[in-house]
Parts: structure tokens; sequence; C-alpha cells
């Protein structure tokens, strides 16, 4: 992919390092980004940053040293740093950093055309706020929208010597009525990716909407979960049973059950890094490994899990390039790119039951035995196919890996929620406690 003399420093690093230690690794993050904050329905504060880090990691002997810095001109000091972590390191099983591979030379979320300033952050402001108008008895308390370029360069002593090029585009929006709260958000890869208008009126008619619910009776009900909710359940609960780390650790309810039926027959779950346009795309992932698509299950089937370098050499196993930072400075972790929920698709409310549009408490389940216990947020009685009456405050109660074999459709369109793409779900005979 794209190398240029501007970052030429880097191969005097690499140098440096392989004097010093077996093997070394740099990862540059680059970027500059324009936000507009909104209180109620005034921009209080716009924002323009530039910013750059690095990451190193050295490997001596078995042992991971890591160091990073937010100014790329102190990488001395910085690979210093990372070879003395790596003296304090306990040794552990490594069989190197990746080899150069065949990468695409293409960026697959980039619009160059996308201007990194306050004019399309502003339009957008303006659009959200025109579409929450068509909803009066909403007030808008809050919002915003951002603009953001990026840049992610990943080199190592073995050769490897990737670049790759993001843009972004977000806006979000909360309203309220009366005691009643809406919230709805988009982000894409383009401006034209995104419908403003829309996420400003979906919100104002969520808090309309959800004012003077009424109080459900506790009892077991069919439910739909939108994919905002389903998405928080799943990455509170889910994702980090699919993660070899955890596998390897003995904290996955799923250890041992590749081959046997973990989720409904209607559903495939799979990592798709190279999907056109969304947000997690990528051709290499944080330890330089080329990606794929990884199935976690087929057909309600569990297939795979989630390895990263370090991971996969101590259990004996390969990398399925799985591996993420949260920042330059850190060390790779197990995650995933685009996390998809698929599965042959039908309708939702062709009978009665409770639409669940987010939830509140997720990150308080158990992970490891999936036990959880959510409060509801704009919930509705489902009624002669559509939503009917607003539900008041209710929790939401059960076992998640019991649910993922309860689920009985799919809805027919999917939707982008941070780093999944998955479609509202109707699950059978769930738990809820009226308040």
């Amino acid at each position: 992919m794209r190398w240029w003399a501007a970052v030429a420093w880097i191969e005097e690093l690499l140098q440096a390092g392989k004097a010093k230690a077996d093997e070394v690794e740099v990862y540059l993050v680059s970027g500059t980004s324009v936000s507009a904050d909104l209180k109620k329905t005034s921009i209080s504060l716009c924002t323009s940053a530039i910013e750059s880090g690095i990451g190193i990691r050295t490997i001596k002997d078995g042992r991971i040293g890591i160091s990073g810095t937010n100014d790329p001109g102190q990488w001395k000091t910085c690979l210093d740093a990372a070879i003395a972590s790596g003296r304090l390191a306990t040794p552990g099983e490594w069989h190197g950093l990746p080899e150069p591979a065949d990468i695409p030379g293409t960026d697959l979320t980039f619009d160059p055309g996308l201007e990194v300033g306050p004019g399309i952050a502003e339009k957008l402001v303006k659009e959200m706020l025109e579409g929450a108008a068509r909803h009066p008895r909403a007030a808008v308390t809050s919002g915003g929208a951002g603009v953001t370029y990026g840049e992610v360069t990943i080199a190592n002593s073995r050769g490897v010597r990737y670049t790759s090029r993001q843009t972004e585009v977000s806006a979000a929006l909360d309203a309220v009525s009366g005691q009643s709260t809406g919230y709805e958000f988009d982000a894409a890869g383009s401006a034209e990716g995104i419908d403003a208008r829309r996420i400003g009126e979906r919100a104002a008619s969520l808090a309309e909407r959800s004012k003077d619910g009424k109080k459900i009776a506790t009892g077991t009900y069919d439910i739909v979960l939108s994919p905002m909710a389903f998405a928080d359940l799943l990455s509170g609960i889910l994702i980090p049973s699919l993660s070899g780390r955890n596998v390897l650790q003995g904290r996955s309810k799923l250890a041992g059950k590749i081959g046997e039926e973990v989720a409904s027959p209607l559903v495939s779950l799979y990592d798709d890094p190279h999907r056109k346009g969304a947000l997690g795309s990528t051709w290499f992932d944080a330890d330089g490994m080329p990606t794929h698509r990884l199935d976690f299950v087929r057909d309600g089937v569990l297939a795979g899990f989630a390895y990263d370098c370090r991971t996969a050499y101590r259990a004996g196993t390969a990398s399925t390039g799985s591996a993420i930072r949260g920042g330059p400075g850190g060390s790779p972790v197990i995650g995933h790119h685009n996390f998809v929920v698929d599965g042959k698709r039908s309708g939702l409310y062709d009978a009665p039951g409770v639409y669940v549009h987010g939830v509140i408490g997720a990150h308080t389940a158990n992970t490891l035995t999936g036990d959880f216990s959510v409060e509801m947020s704009n919930a509705f009685t489902i009624r002669d196919g559509d939503l009917a009456e607003p539900v008041r405050s209710a929790m939401l109660t059960g076992n998640f890996f019991d649910l993922m074999r309860s689920i009985a459709a799919l809805g027919k369109e999917s939707r982008a929620v941070g780093s999944y793409i998955l479609p509202p779900v109707r699950i059978k005979n769930v738990r809820v406690v009226g308040t």
C-alpha cells in the first residue's frame, strides 16, 4: 500500500529497534476532526483538532514491550521506553510478527471529496433541528455532528508496510417531551450516507410517543429488540464469549462448544472486515495481519472464535486477523471490525408483543453466565401489526444465551450501530418485570 518519504523516519526507528530487540513494530495514527455541539437548539461549541500518535511494540526473548507518545518526533525516547518495559514483562509463547502480504491498495471507507470543516457539521445540525421541528411537543436538549479524517500506518521489522485512510461523518440528537426522552444517531463514511432530518425526526418522535406510558404487568412476552438495544446486549454479553483470550482463560460460556447449536437456526454471526463503506472495514488488523471474513455462528451453530497474534500463539492456533487498538499507545487486543447479524428475514409485528428501542444497564450483565437485568427505554406494546401504547419503565430480565436460541424472526432491514450491522429481532418468551 502507500508509503511516503514523509514517514521515512519510521525506517530509522525500525533499524534502531532491530539493534536492541528481536522484532519491532510501529503503529502511527493521525487525523483531523471538526465537531459542532448543540445546547438545546443553538450551537454551543464548535471545535477542531489535529491529532497524531505512535505506539511502539518490541519483542525480545518472548518478552513484549509497549510504549506510546503523542509526539512522533520523540520516537527515540518512546523506543527506549518500550524496550525497558519489555525487560519487566513475563516471557510468553511468541512466533513472530506478521510477514508482508498482498494487501489491496484501495481504501474501503474513504470519501476523497469530504471537506473536514465546520460547514458540513453545521449543515447536519441544521437539518436535524428541521427534522425535530416536525414534532413541536418535543424539545431538543442536546446533540451534535462531526466530521473526521483519519490515517493509520503499521510497519514492522519483518517488512510489513501498510497504510489506510478513512473518513467519518456522524450526527446525534437528544429530545424530551414531559418526562420522556428520545435519542437517535447515525454515522457513515460520507455526508451522503446520513439522513440528518430523519435523525432529528426520529429522536423527537420517540420522546413524544413515549410520553404518558402505561404500566405493564409482570409476565412473559414476545419482544422485538431494536438494532440499538440488541447491539447493547450483544456487546455486553455475547462478544466477550467469542474472544479467544476468554476461551483460553476459561472465561467463556461457549468454550468447548464448537459445532454445537448456540443460537436459533435462523441466525448467523460473522465479522465482515471488507464491507465497502462500513466504518470498521480494513484490509489489515492492528497486528498487521491480513483480515478476512470470520464466521462465529453459522445457522445457529458455533463455528469459531476470534484471535490476535499473541493469544493465538498461546492457544496453539492461528490469528484470525481480529486485533484492534483503542489508540496508538495501547497493546493490540481481540475485537471485531464489522460484526454482522444475518439470516432469513421476515416481518416482526405480525403478533402481539413488546417493542424495546433501548436498554439501560447492559454493562452490568454477567458476561460468563449471560444473566442480565436491564431497564427498557422507549418501549411500546405491539398490536395490529404496529406500535401501540407506550410502556412505562419496566425491566427486561433473563439469560442472553437462552435468548439467542429463542430468536423467532429477523427484521428485513439492517442498520449500523457502531461496529455492529444488524436488524431488529423478535424473541419469544422473555421475562418483563413491571415497575
